[in-house]
């Protein structure tokens, strides 16, 4: 039987503009996977992507002797503060606009995006036979059509999960590192995919791992103003077919 949320979710992609009678957001990430994630939750999003001359990477510098959690959201404000900036610059419509960030810690150090194919199968045998953690941040911030800079606040969580790898042969790593799939992906690896054979033990979020937490994103949507469900029902009684008319039986 299908859930309510998977019968009325939107295709899976950005959508052009605010679709009517249903649940929509900006959201400021290239990421496949958030965008997938919230299409399953019923969730329409609109790109509020980075311009041109925007330097994205640099808001993910790592400070010396910074701690995964408070750099992933720090790092994740940081998103949310640049959206609202390009959101005012670009003067789109009001609504929410969703930001998120995901590192992966090995103890003390962090583990960021891969460079290139060396570094991910550095990450990769670094993570080999241990256990890490895998931590989102996802924020909200209300645009309202107005630039009201750092007095608009933001909504901010934080998932942590703790992931089991097993040991990893080196024909193994270099085969994945072949495949193209760590590239983009904190830690150098990607739950729904293939890697997932690795993982012996996995402790949280699997969507947070995959980087959107389905608790927390439903959390700062609602602090934020958007009820998912309620959405989703209004939605469908929108949506549902007017009854049929029958001639009574004399």
């Amino acid at each position: 039987m299908s859930s309510p949320a998977s019968a009325l979710a939107p295709a899976v992609g950005f959508v052009s503009a605010p679709p009517p009678h249903h649940a929509w957001v900006y959201l400021a990430s290239q990421s496949p996977r958030r965008l997938q994630l919230l299409a399953q939750w019923g969730v329409a999003s609109v790109a509020l992507l980075p311009d041109a001359d925007e330097d994205a990477e640099a808001l993910e510098a790592v400070r010396p002797k910074e701690a995964a959690r408070a750099y992933v959201q720090r790092v994740t404000r940081l998103k949310a503060r640049a959206a609202l900036a390009r959101a005012a610059r670009r003067g789109v419509a009001p609504g929410l606009i969703v930001c998120a960030d995901t590192t992966v810690a090995l103890g003390r150090e962090i583990l960021g995006k891969p460079s290139d194919a060396a570094h991910a199968a550095a990450m990769l045998q670094a993570l080999s036979g241990q256990t890490h953690q895998v931590m989102t941040a996802v924020a909200v911030v209300r645009w309202d059509g107005v630039d009201a800079g750092a007095e608009v606040p933001v909504q901010l969580a934080l998932s942590t999960s703790t992931v089991e790898m097993r040991r990893l042969r080196t024909e193994e790593v270099a085969c994945y590192v072949a495949s193209g799939e760590p590239v983009g992906k904190a830690g150098a690896y990607a739950i729904q995919g293939a890697a997932a054979l690795w993982v012996s033990r996995l402790s949280g979020s699997y969507t947070g791992i995959m980087g959107l937490p389905a608790y927390e994103t439903g959390q700062v949507l609602a602090a934020a103003g958007l009820d998912v469900w309620q959405a989703l029902a209004g939605h469908a009684a929108h949506e549902a077919p007017a009854p049929s008319k029958t001639t009574p039986h004399p």
